[in-house]
């Protein structure tokens, strides 16, 4: 099983938005994460989020990843969350410091 971890700040006032966004996830994105079989939840404390995404393997979690949807989609969050001087989402990939159970598989 591969599993990762990414955090990323949210821009003021932002949040309802962002929400709202991922409980309407555009059935497109949503399929093909089910079709490489992802599953991720994301956590919110004050204005970060936590993402954490497991898929059955890397390569399942990079294919996901690929698909042509997704540019459009990350341009719109990042109309939503922090981003660098070229505009993309600053992520900061979360270095893993435990794992027990079928995390450690």
């Amino acid at each position: 099983m591969f599993t990762i971890a990414e955090s990323f700040r949210l821009k003021p006032g932002c949040y309802d938005e962002y929400k709202r966004a991922h409980d309407e996830l555009w059935p497109d994105i949503g399929q093909s994460m089910a079709e490489h079989e992802v599953s991720m939840a994301i956590y919110l404390r004050g204005d970060r989020l936590f993402l954490h995404g497991v898929a059955p393997s890397r390569a399942h979690w990079d294919r996901m990843r690929e698909y042509p949807g997704l540019p459009k989609w990350h341009a719109y969050m990042a109309t939503l969350m922090l981003t660098d001087d070229d505009g993309h989402t600053v992520v900061e990939e979360l270095e893993e410091a435990f794992v027990f159970g079928i995390f450690a598989e």
